[in-house]
């Protein structure tokens, strides 16, 4: 048997064993090219609830509260797990600038009356006035399909597609906190394996995923 044909064939098998293979697509990065200038006295960050977004295509028996839910819940959690990231990096990296505790975050938008699902309503000016930060970082994950235990199994008894196809596009942005300008963003794709379990676990497996092109992109990295 011809190399090519094997590989074709070991390929096959572990497809139809449900084994996880995992492709991580390369990223396209924006950057201000005013960056130090717009940057230099910035000394504070904040990490926004992320907007998650789940294909409902080929969903069954499952409501719309029930998706809305979902993707409320794991936007939560992005922001803490890419939050608890950027703190772990910090020290290898020297981020020049320090992060907003998230629970910090969370409460002073709820003071404001903003809401995690209405954040898209505010300008990212606004939305630094009223955290008191000199940036903000947000993103959008888009799913192919569920990420918690218990809907993906679901699904995958309902309609015979198992989690580990699983295809999330990760877009995650910086903007200045003056004028809400677009400082830095970064585009990440993952799809297969990884993505099982809880939700938690879920997430920490894209964020652990997504910063390993991430992090040392990020542009507050001091100058050594």
């Amino acid at each position: 048997m011809k190399i090519r044909d094997l590989c074709a064939c070991l390929l096959a098998i572990a497809v139809i064993g449900g084994c996880p293979i995992s492709v991580q697509a390369g990223a396209q990065q924006y950057l201000s090219p005013h960056f130090e200038a717009l940057t230099a006295s910035h000394k504070s960050v904040a990490i926004l609830p992320f907007k998650v977004t789940i294909d409902t295509k080929r969903l069954k028996d499952i409501t719309m509260e029930q998706i809305t839910k979902q993707e409320n819940d794991e936007g939560t959690e992005f922001q803490r797990q890419i939050y608890a990231r950027f703190l772990q990096k910090s020290g290898d990296l020297h981020y020049r600038v320090d992060f907003q505790d998230v629970d910090r975050t969370d409460a002073l938008l709820i003071k404001a009356g903003y809401k995690p699902d209405s954040l898209a309503g505010h300008t990212m000016d606004e939305i630094a006035k009223v955290l008191g930060v000199d940036a903000l970082v947000s993103g959008t994950v888009s799913q192919s399909q569920p990420t918690s235990q218990g809907m993906a199994m679901a699904q995958t008894l309902l309609l015979g597609f198992h989690g580990s196809t699983q295809r999330v596009d990760i877009h995650i942005d910086l903007h200045n906190g003056v004028d809400g300008a677009l400082l830095w963003n970064y585009d990440h794709t993952d799809s297969g394996g990884g993505f099982t379990g809880s939700m938690t676990n879920a997430v920490e497996a894209m964020t652990k995923s997504l910063f390993k092109k991430v992090a040392g992109n990020f542009p507050y990295q001091q100058k050594k």
